[in-house]
């Protein structure tokens, strides 16, 4: 005797409803590129600054900043890196430059932001050529903010500007020129400016049409400290194009190690490497 199982859709899709429901609704997720997010990790750049705000630094106050790059995927390391940062005295900012994802995706912008809430001090970023995959430029628009921004802090003006040109096809946008520089001509009551970006102007990565407009922008600008860069994921400072302006570039979160930048005067500086 053969025993035929007779299939009813409309008690198959019953039952898968039911199952689901059981299972609670977070076990749905309709799309990896889906990056709507809780209110409380949406403008986080902005959120971040207010916090800033509120614990400000006096005029002629040495400035103490940590600076690292590519958390991507490196979610362990992040916690002994957040671990490490917060032993330390003194320091009043904390400086991501870029890749904070490695897909674009929203919800791996989260899953960082989960770590670094946990930081003491505030931090910022900076999008990276990894967070433009796709439409990761809409999901760090939505989850941190703006793609360029300046603030001023203490006697610094911070530029942050997006130099993921090679994502944006080389179509002369980025760097967006015209931003950088408006930036630079302005100190905003500051004494000195840093500008940090995630792809550095001597990289393949960065638009070769604007290389020798933003290394000239920069080495225009008087009150200039130095240019900060990720994406190379490993510790580098140097003067690549000889013209007297300062590169340094960060370590990956993989690399387990950060820098911790000390600044003062017009443009005197020392950084400090500490592996965790």
């Amino acid at each position: 005797m053969v025993n035929r199982l007779r299939f009813r859709p409309r008690n198959f899709l019953l039952a898968a409803v039911t199952v689901l429901s059981l299972g609670g609704c977070e076990m749905l997720e309709f799309s990896p590129n889906d990056y709507r997010s809780p209110k409380a990790q949406t403008d986080l750049t902005a959120k971040n600054l207010a916090r800033l705000r509120q614990q400000p630094l006096p005029a002629g106050d040495t400035l103490r900043f940590v600076f690292t790059g590519d958390s991507q995927r490196f979610y362990d390391e992040a916690d002994d890196l957040v671990a490490s940062v917060n032993q330390l005295a003194g320091i009043s900012l904390f400086v991501v430059a870029g890749d904070i994802s490695d897909f674009g995706f929203g919800r791996e912008m989260r899953w960082v932001d989960d770590k670094l809430r946990t930081l003491k001090m505030p931090y910022v970023t900076v999008i990276g050529n990894h967070d433009a995959i796709g439409n990761g430029r809409e999901a760090y628009q939505h989850i941190f903010g703006a793609l360029n921004y300046s603030f001023v802090y203490g006697d610094t003006k911070f530029i942050m500007t997006d130099t993921n040109g090679r994502e944006a096809n080389f179509d002369g946008s980025t760097p967006n020129m015209p931003w950088v520089r408006q930036q630079l001509a302005d100190l905003s009551g500051a004494r000195r400016q840093i500008i940090i970006s995630h792809v550095p102007p001597q990289d393949a990565d960065f638009d070769p049409a604007l290389r020798d407009s933003y290394a000239g922008a920069l080495r225009e600008a008087p009150k200039l400290a130095f240019e900060m860069n990720g994406h190379r994921h490993s510790f580098s400072i140097g003067q690549p194009f000889n013209d007297g302006v300062t590169y340094i570039n960060s370590y990956a979160f993989s690399e387990r190690a950060y820098v911790v930048m000390t600044v003062w005067g017009d443009k005197e500086f020392r950084l400090k490497q500490v592996k965790f």
